[in-house]
């Protein structure tokens, strides 16, 4: 009992100043176009991209990616002014912790207010846009108004027309345009049910003054409906404030902060039962030590890089009460291996298997057991410098 409480208070003292680190920041110089002075950026944990704001500025967003993949598979992440007070630098938190040793490409993307004629150029083009395209994919024919595409297909390059539209702005309150709703599913589907006397031409080649049929002035007015109608959800997505793109930033292939290798060791009290061979189930505890080895990188998944493999030995003998001496094989000690899994930073729970052997005073043979065993011990990583340049 006493071992155990000693590795207790030690380990909650560890934790305890393991918690106290703070987070890392590194400096963006937007004159040199340089982050952190030059030095590789952190790896395997979070950190703080730091600059000031150029006049005018008041949201900025940042891209970051492996060099080696496409932009689409970048992490996004923003700073936006808080409402209207004055500050002159802006902090990014990066919580997707960037890999050792690897080459990263960081974008900045720097974005001012829109102005009033700013978003109503905007709303014009989209518009626009969104209203040639519905008149270039329409056409009387048989007595109906066909598409040349189907209504999914349409609704998803209507979709891309206003997203294509507005890519070099960004919506104040960070919100993508959702697509259209299902009022304009609804009248896409409508067009379908509409019955025209026999007539062909294309709805871009006539005129409303035109001398057609009263059904096909009908069809006219569907298609003015059906364009008003994604006009109005389009304007609806512009009517709040915009951040227009200003200035691109971009620095390409940047070195990450090579981290050593390192191996856990464990120091650690624990114990386990015999019953084999005894008359009654004795129990055995001790201080043990061994090494771990992590089933995956903690920075990068959480459960396995806290769940590992443990092996090693516990250090000293034991001895049942009829007198046999409990070692173990090749290190006369009893050898342990099983599943760990680590919690509050340095305890690691483990539980597995242990190989002892037993001496029986007057006989020469001795027996090989495996016995389910469990204990806790700290854990601490000793650098290896491995792979260092």
């Amino acid at each position: 009992m006493k071992h155990f409480t000693t590795l207790l208070l030690l380990g909650v003292l560890c934790s305890h100043q393991i918690v106290q680190a703070q987070i890392k920041s590194v400096q963006y110089d937007v004159v040199r176009n340089q982050i952190n002075e030059g030095n590789p950026l952190p790896s395997e944990e979070i950190f703080y991209i730091k600059g000031i704001i150029p006049e005018g500025i008041s949201y900025i967003e940042s891209k970051v990616y492996q060099s080696s993949k496409n932009i689409n598979k970048a992490e996004t992440y923003t700073w936006k002014q808080p409402f209207n007070f004055q500050v002159n630098q802006y902090e990014i938190l990066v919580t997707d912790p960037l890999r050792s040793n690897e080459k990263y490409t960081i974008e900045l993307y720097y974005y001012q207010r829109a102005d009033q004629a700013q978003m109503e150029d905007l709303k014009a083009s989209v518009n626009h846009n969104l209203a040639a395209y519905i008149k270039a994919n329409l056409e009387i024919s048989k007595g109906k108004i066909h598409a040349y595409n189907s209504n999914k297909v349409m609704l998803a390059q209507l979709d891309k027309i206003v997203s294509d539209g507005i890519k070099n702005y960004s919506h104040f309150i960070n919100q993508d345009f959702s697509g259209f709703s299902d009022i304009v599913k609804q009248k896409l589907k409508q067009r379908e049910e509409i019955k025209l006397k026999k007539a062909k031409f294309n709805l871009l080649g006539k005129k409303k003054g035109s001398e057609d049929n009263e059904r096909a002035v009908y069809a006219y007015q569907y298609i003015d409906e059906l364009i008003a109608l994604l006009q109005n959800e389009t304007n609806q997505y512009l009517s709040d404030n915009m951040f227009a793109l200003v200035d691109i930033r971009s620095m390409e292939a940047y070195p990450t902060v090579n981290k050593p290798s390192s191996i856990p060791l464990n120091f650690g009290y624990g114990g386990f039962a015999m019953k084999r061979s005894f008359p009654d189930t004795e129990y055995f505890n001790g201080m043990y030590a061994g090494v771990s080895v992590p089933l995956g990188n903690k920075a990068f998944t959480k459960f396995l890089g806290n769940a590992s493999f443990s092996a090693g030995v516990f250090l000293q003998n034991f001895e049942t009460e009829n007198g046999s001496k409990i070692s173990g094989p090749f290190v006369n000690l009893p050898i342990y291996a099983g599943l760990g899994y680590k919690v509050f930073r340095v305890f690691r729970f483990n539980a597995g298997l242990v190989a002892v052997t037993t001496e029986t005073p007057g006989l020469s043979n001795d027996n090989f057991n495996l016995q389910p065993y469990a204990g806790f011990s700290l854990e601490f990583n000793v650098w290896l410098g491995l792979n260092n340049k």
